[in-house]
Order: C-alpha cells, then structure tokens, then sequence
C-alpha cells in the first residue's frame, strides 16, 4: 500500500467543483462499532481530496450499540439525507419479553446464557424470511426516493457498504434507473461470512441470497472488499474488478494520549467478544502458571472492554482467573486509545471457523497504533496473520497450539518484568484513515473515468 497518496493527491487537485459520491450506509453516528468507523471516516477525508461525501442512511434504526464520541468526527456542513426505516425488531420485542430500549445485539452475542426458543426462531426468520437482512424494508422507499432526488441532485457515483447488504439492493436497483456508476463495498463477505451457516438456511432461502450476492458482484462497477482473501474468493465468481482498500486507525484519535507503563501484566481485549473467538487454551495457560509462579500471579491483570459472552466468562472462571478479571461493558470510542496504554499485551481472537481467514476485526488496525504487542490467536495463513507480521506489531499463534502459546507467554513476561515488552511497529502508516482515504480517491476517479 501506498503511503504517500495523501501528497500525491494534494498536489495534483485542480480547483473546480468538488465530484460527488453518494454513500448509501445503514451504520452512521450516534452508532457505534467498525461498521461505522469505515465511512466516517473516509467522509472526513474525501474533502481534501476534492471529493463531497453525501451520506443517504436511516433516521430511526436500531443500532447494536451507540457512541457520541463519534459525532465530533462527522465534517460540517456535510449533508446527510435521512429517511425513516421499518425494521422487525419492534416486534421481535414484544414476542421475547424485551424491553423497547434494549439493544438487538449482532453476531449472536449472548450475555445472559439463555437461548430461548424464541432466540432460535429469530436466528432462523432472519435468514429465511428477511433476505437479504432486517433491513429489506428500507429498499423499494429508499430506491423511489432516491431516483427522484438524484435527478435532481446529480452524483459522480454511488457507493454501497454493506454488511447490512440491503444497502447494496438499493444501489441495484438505482443502477437500473440511473446511468450512475455504482462502487460496492464489502466490509464483510455475503454468503461466506462466519455466521452464515448458524442463520439455519433452508435450500431455496440460500440459493435466493446467492443469487441476489451474484447479481450485486456483476453489475457494480468496482467492488472494494477490506482483505485479500475476500477479494481472491470473489475473483473466482465475478469478472467485475475488485480492489483492496483495508481497514485503519486515525491518527487524530491518538494525539495527546500518553504512553503509560502498566502497573501489572495486563492481558487486555477490547471490542464485543463473542464465544465463537473463545481462546480455551489461553485461560488455560493462564490458570497453570498462576498456579505455579507466584509472580505471575501478583501481576496479571484480565482487562475485557466491551460486552463478553457468557461462554467467555464461564472459560475464565473455570480456570481460576476470577480475581484477575476486570469487565468493563463500555468505553466511548474516544477513550479507548488511552485505555489501551494501560496493556501490556493486546489480545486479538478470530472466531474459530472454517473461513477465519477472511475476518479482518477492525481492532487490529487501532491495536496497531497503539503500539502495544499484539497477541492475535489465529491461523498463520489469515489476512489478519499477514498484517501483523507485515508491520511487526505482535505474534501470531494457531488455534488450539497451547504449546506455542504458553511459550509466548512466558518470554513476554519476562520482558514485561525486564522492562522490555515493546512494539517496533513497521510501516503502518500505510493503514492511516488518510493515506486509505487517499486509495478510496484513486478508485473513484478511476470508475468515474472508465464510465
């Protein structure tokens, strides 16, 4: 990746109206997470790139989780065009006994340790009934809406980010009413995501989101997917070209956070952690040595920032970690930077799935730039894998390899003892939110100039 495409670009815009893009994107702030991070912060960017973000998203959805920390990030004066949504989930509520203000949770976070039947029902209308998603309701208003508004309002080209992959139906069917070029983006995969077979498909519903996944790979102009894997996997079913704009930090997030010397060995995840990405072996390696070294055991710490599935705790405690634990359910966005200095080591767990090579957690490019060592259980061959070991930010063992694990361990203890345990980080200002934004530019100028 290119470091150097914010001079690049800088230096080559020629002053005129700005080109506009049309971001259709169901996650925007108050909202909170990854899947909101993306675009807000290539729409703070794109500016300074000659380009005018125009965010279409929804007025009243139902977010997993809220951060208002993220507000100071959206540009003034940008305009965001929103429209009410009809969502199931309301009615999800009154059949599970939920409150109406409590949150519908993704990727089947559990923090109760019930699984009612009503729960499974769900699991199984989500997939089955609501294709592509909850929010399939949204698209025939929004494409009505939108092919009147931009008759009226002209673009350079829309953008789709998906998952929720509605947004990409909507942009579809635009691309049938509208000579437009369309850029799809997949922050996650569609068909091959983790969770896809835990959705309990029955055949036709399968092959109906494989077809509607086919007919957004080939007729979007570009498709932009977060790694290398998704884009090898889509090559194999789509002649539409395909480029890799990944994930990053923002450098303004981490300006006047202060490096801190952690008082204790603090073992420290940050995120929603779901029992798919349980690491058994670590709570394990952890229990025998606070059995049999007394140092070890006065200074490790256990630090979960986020909500934590109930397998995860029970895991913990199974191996005599209790006392170390600390929970922690929330943390505004804005205050995670300086929390992570608090770390000895960074803690990074795919989900223990068959394609754990696609997942790309958005936390490892922030756990980066904290320039704290990054622990990521994983499989050696996953992009996540190759990214730490391309910028040299921490150390990657194998699933199910408590050998390896246990070493690793022990040798950063005792450099964390030795004052040692630092992180050499390389090349990793090619993942700033900038110089990617910079990439996204070079996309768009490129599809608006082959159309």
């Amino acid at each position: 990746m290119r470091s150097n495409s914010k001079n690049y670009f800088r230096s080559n815009i020629i002053m005129m109206d700005k080109k506009k893009a049309l971001i259709i994107t169901y996650y925007w702030p108050p909202g909170g997470g990854s899947g909101v991070q993306r675009w807000l912060k290539f729409a703070k960017y794109l500016d300074k790139f000659g380009w005018e973000p125009i965010i279409y998203t929804p007025s009243n959805p139902e977010y997993p989780s809220e951060d208002n920390s993220l507000l100071k990030d959206i540009p003034e004066n940008i305009t965001a065009i929103k429209r009410p949504i009809k969502e199931p989930y309301r009615l999800y509520k009154v059949f599970s006994g939920k409150k109406s203000s409590e949150k519908i949770q993704t990727g089947f976070l559990n923090e109760s340790g019930k699984s009612s039947f009503i729960e499974k029902i769900s699991r199984w209308l989500r997939g089955n009934i609501f294709i592509p998603d909850a929010r399939k309701f949204w698209i025939r208003p929004s494409v009505k809406f939108l092919t009147g508004w931009l008759k009226a309002n002209p673009v350079d080209v829309i953008i789709s980010t998906g998952p929720p992959h509605s947004m990409h139906i909507i942009a579809l069917k635009l691309k049938e009413k509208v000579n437009i070029p369309w850029i799809a983006d997949y922050r996650d995969p569609w068909t091959s995501v983790y969770y896809f077979e835990d959705l309990k498909l029955s055949k036709v519903a399968k092959k109906k989101h494989k077809k509607l996944e086919q007919l957004c790979l080939d007729n979007a102009d570009k498709i932009i997917v977060v790694g290398e894997t998704m884009k090898n996997d889509f090559a194999k079913i789509t002649n539409t070209p395909i480029s890799i704009i990944a994930n990053g930090f923002d450098t303004s997030d981490y300006e006047g956070v202060k490096p801190v010397k952690p008082e204790k060995f603090n073992i420290m995840y940050t995120g929603t952690f779901l029992s798919q990405q349980n690491p058994e072996e670590l709570w394990e390696v952890l229990g025998e040595m606070v059995k049999s070294n007394e140092s070890f055991k006065q200074h490790l710490k256990i630090s979960c920032i986020g909500k934590t599935d109930i397998e995860v705790l029970k895991s913990i405690e199974k191996n005599g970690l209790k006392e170390f634990l600390e929970l922690t359910k929330y943390i505004p966005h804005k205050d995670i930077p300086q929390m992570q200095q608090n770390s000895a080591i960074l803690l990074l767990c795919l989900n223990r799935i068959d394609n754990a090579s696609y997942i790309i957690t958005g936390k490892v490019f922030e756990y980066m730039a904290s320039r704290k060592p990054i622990l990521a259980i994983c499989p050696e061959n996953s992009d996540v894998a190759k990214i730490i070991r391309e910028t040299n930010t921490g150390w990657i063992v194998p699933f199910d390899d408590k050998t390896n694990l246990a070493k690793t361990i022990k040798n950063s203890f005792a450099l964390y003892k030795d004052n040692c345990l630092i992180c050499k980080t390389y090349k990793i200002t090619a993942f700033t939110r900038e110089n990617l934004t910079g990439q996204l530019v070079e996309e768009l100028n490129a599809t608006i100039k082959t159309n």
